[in-house]
Parts: structure tokens; C-alpha cells; sequence
């Protein structure tokens, strides 16, 4: 059994067993369809195949050729077998597109700095940008930050217990950085040499069975930066335009869970008490955080990570 992809005229044939296996081999021949489903140019189809014949096994580093793989993924991820070789891809150091509960999200491994790399000149993001990282639990959280405050008898409260009740969900939480943080994840510093040495990074919980599905596969957190057109401030929600815009910068693969709604995360600064909220979105502001005015600061602005 087999799974086909067509860009344009190109079909592209992914074999069970080397598609699921240590390496990605593509065939390519030119097709016609009557009628066709196409979507600006790119249509996506999934040949069943018996769970029988999958084979899966790691692979130690990501080899591309040409083509970019197109999955159609359930929602619900009632179909995660498709979404296995998409977290094997990104342990190889591959940069795609996948859904969260916000928007899509570019992402790649935090631990391959040459994907790191990639995923900032695809989306022209510069160096001094934060980056947010998407995590499967609180222990992720925990390795990769100095975690949330968790009070200290002074009338500070224990946020970690209210925060809990509120993950996975549509907030980036603003935490300071541990050393187990690759240094090409974090903020080097802003213009104003007060903050210079502060090192924080936006932390995301998704709340979207896709995105938690990839995450559970992975041995580390993904580094994720939204999508916008790229000559215009809007947020893009349609993964085949996705597909079609981003594939020619370098995108390795896209993972369709149908269309988004343009709602981005709310960003909330945690490296302060009271928490201060930098970006209302979707995620509700709760009693104990504090919004902020429309008059942000230049650095309030830099804290705000290229994330969703």
C-alpha cells in the first residue's frame, strides 16, 4: 500500500515500508485525474493500507529529496499511524508545518541547530526574535525552564496551581530559560542593555489532538514560529496555501488538519509578578493576570516571541 501526493502534474508515491523506515525515497511520474480535487495547485490524497505491513523504525538523520510530503490527518487524530514518520522526519532534523489549537505552526527539533537555522530563514526571523516552544507536558517545561512561581510566603501566589488548570490551552506562557535550553532558541538580548542578559522563551501547551499526537512521539519540545503571508500581517489558516507559499522557501513537510481559524495564543509574561498579559488571543485573561496597556514598550514588544 502506498501513499500518493500530487504537486501540480507530479504525483509523488511514498512506499510503506521506506516512507515509515530510516529514510524517504520518493518516485515521481507525471498523472491526470478527472475530476481533480485541487486546492491552489496541490491535492492530497490516502491510499488505505493494512497496519500489517507498516514498518517503523528510527533513523539517525533527515535526508530530503525533492518533493514535500502532504498528510491529511483526521482532527481528531483518530489516524495518528500517519503521524508517526512525521515525528521521525523532525528527529532527523526536518522543518514542517503542523496544526495547533491556535493557528499552524512552523516547527522543527529544539536540539538540531541547523534546523533551528532553517526554520528562522524560512521565515526571516532575526536572530535577537524569541521563539516559542511547544511542549507535551509539565516536564517539559520544568527541564527546558526555570518553571512557574510557585509563591514564596510573601503574598505571592503559587501560579504553577492555577496555570494547570488552564494547560494544554491557547496561552504562551513567557519563562525564563534553563541551560538545558539551546542557546539558538532564546532571546540574545534587545536593544536596551538592561534586559541584555535576560534569557526567556515563550512555553505552548497545545490543546489539539494533531499537535499533541507528534509531540507525544518526540524525545524534546518543537520550536514553532506562526505563519503569515508573507507580504502582508495576516495570519494564513489554509495548510495547502501554506503548502504552496512556504514549500518553494524549504518546508520538508505540511500536515493538514483542515482549515484554522485565525485566532492566535494569548501571551502572558511570567518572568514578573504580577503576570502581565503582552497579547490578548483566544485564551481568556484570568483573574490573577494583569493586562497590559496599548502602549507596550519597545521591550514589552521584544518579549513578545515569535510563536502562536
Amino acid at each position: 500500500m502506498q501513499t500518493v501526493c500530487v504537486c501540480g502534474d507530479k504525483l509523488w508515491r511514498y512506499d510503506a515500508v521506506s516512507f515509515f523506515g530510516s529514510h524517504v525515497s520518493f518516485t515521481s511520474t507525471r498523472v491526470s485525474f478527472c475530476p481533480p480535487r485541487r486546492r491552489s495547485g496541490l491535492v492530497s490524497m490516502v491510499a488505505k493500507r493494512s497496519p500489517k505491513r507498516l514498518k517503523y523504525t528510527s533513523a539517525s538523520r533527515f535526508t530530503k529529496e525533492d518533493g514535500l510530503v502532504y498528510i491529511e490527518a483526521d482532527p481528531s487524530a483518530s489516524d495518528s499511524w500517519k503521524l508517526e514518520p512525521i515525528a521521525n522526519l523532525l528527529k532527523q532534523g526536518a522543518v514542517g508545518v503542523i496544526p495547533t489549537d491556535t493557528m499552524y505552526a512552523i516547527v522543527c527539533d529544539l536540539r538540531s541547530q541547523s534546523a533551528i537555522e532553517r526554520l528562522r530563514r524560512i521565515k526571516n526571523i532575526e536572530a535577537s526574535k524569541p521563539l516559542s516552544i511547544l511542549c507535551h507536558s509539565f516536564r517539559d517545561i520544568d527541564k527546558y525552564t526555570a518553571g512557574f512561581p510557585r509563591g514564596d510566603g510573601q503574598g505571592h501566589a503559587n501560579l504553577f496551581k492555577a496555570v494547570k488548570h488552564y494547560l494544554p490551552g491557547p496561552y504562551t506562557f513567557i519563562l525564563i530559560a534553563s541551560k538545558e535550553l539551546p542557546k539558538q532558541c532564546i532571546r540574545f538580548g534587545t536593544s536596551s542593555a538592561k534586559y541584555a542578559s535576560r534569557k526567556n522563551v515563550g512555553v505552548r501547551m497545545p490543546d489539539d489532538a494533531i499537535c499533541q499526537a507528534i509531540l507525544k512521539e518526540m524525545d524534546a519540545p518543537l520550536i514553532c514560529t506562526s505563519i503569515k503571508f508573507q507580504k502582508e500581517d495576516e495570519w494564513m489558516i489554509d495548510p495547502v496555501m501554506i503548502a504552496d507559499t512556504y514549500g518553494p522557501e524549504g518546508l520538508d513537510f505540511v500536515v493538514d488538519g483542515g482549515v484554522r481559524v485565525a485566532d492566535p495564543s494569548t501571551v502572558v509574561d511570567m518572568t514578573k509578578l504580577p503576570p502581565k498579559v503582552l497579547r490578548q488571543g483566544k485564551g481568556p485573561i484570568l483573574h490573577w493576570m494583569e493586562l497590559e496597556d496599548d502602549q507596550k514598550t519597545d521591550v514589552d514588544k521584544d518579549l513578545i516571541p515569535a510563536g502562536i
